[in-house]
């Protein structure tokens, strides 16, 4: 039998001992100025990163507009991006996609079947029909944003009504549409205390933004998102990927560094 998405994720967590994502966000504004910032320059320099973590990580997440602000070459990366994973750890294309069904059937095309990444985020705004098309193919995922951890998230996602707010919504509609077992949610490390409440509604599996840079208390995202046997995804960019001096020692010694707090703290 095929295993559905969040089975997958969680074999792949157990078989790494990791619940470490590294966001590949690749920046050359970050890049020091010793490294080939051309398009085959940060091809090779991804590359590198792969291959010095794919055993320490679950799962890597591209941010689609890193790439695509090269246009047709940007795309080129990420596709190659994604082939060169190989199904060695799990990808999640980090477009925050959302739009009517018909569109977004092509959009799942695109991320699924074109690019082959294995998940994907997307905004719930327009509804279940921003969501449904994405997740027919059971083993494919669907990160869908509930509490994210940008200041200004406040001013949407906390609204009430009824006793509830928005995001706790969106967090009982994900858990309603997940009969193939195939969605997630994104939360952000940024506020505990509304990360408790969510765990409490339902048990599906978190992608965790806003550890490092943003300020997220990493030992309490880990204790929150893995209560009621669920599984917590701590993702690391800019702390991983450009530690040091960007060599490729400095960032296997960052991510394990993460993956044995994260762990440690599990």
């Amino acid at each position: 039998m095929i295993d559905t998405f969040n089975q997958r994720l969680q074999k792949v967590s157990l078989a790494k001992k990791s619940k470490l994502c590294i966001g590949l966000d690749i920046d050359l504004a970050k890049m020091p100025e010793h490294m080939n910032k051309t398009i085959s320059g940060m091809e090779s320099h991804l590359k590198a990163i792969i291959d010095t973590t794919t055993d320490i990580c679950l799962a890597y997440k591209l941010n689609m507009a890193f790439y695509e602000q090269f246009g047709f070459k940007g795309y080129e990366l990420m596709e190659k991006i994604v082939t060169y994973i190989d199904g060695r750890n799990i990808t999640i294309a980090d477009g925050k996609r959302g739009d009517i069904g018909n569109t977004t059937q092509k959009y799942a095309i695109s991320i699924f079947d074109t690019i082959g990444f294995d998940s994907i985020t997307v905004s719930p705004y327009m509804g279940s029909d921003s969501i449904l098309p994405f997740i027919q193919n059971k083993e494919k995922g669907t990160f869908v944003l509930c509490l994210t951890s940008n200041n200004s998230g406040k001013e949407i996602q906390l609204f009430q009504k009824n006793g509830k707010s928005l995001y706790q919504y969106i967090s009982i509609l994900a858990d309603n549409l997940n009969e193939n077992n195939n969605i997630a949610l994104v939360v952000g490390a940024t506020n505990p205390q509304l990360m408790e409440g969510i765990r409490n509604l339902n048990s599906l599996p978190w992608l965790i933004p806003g550890i490092g840079a943003q300020g997220g208390d990493l030992e309490q995202s880990v204790t929150i998102s893995n209560n009621n046997n669920s599984l917590g995804i701590i993702n690391v960019s800019r702390a991983i990927i450009f530690a040091g001096s960007c060599n490729v020692d400095d960032i296997n010694n960052a991510a394990k560094n993460y993956n044995n707090k994260i762990n440690q703290y599990s």
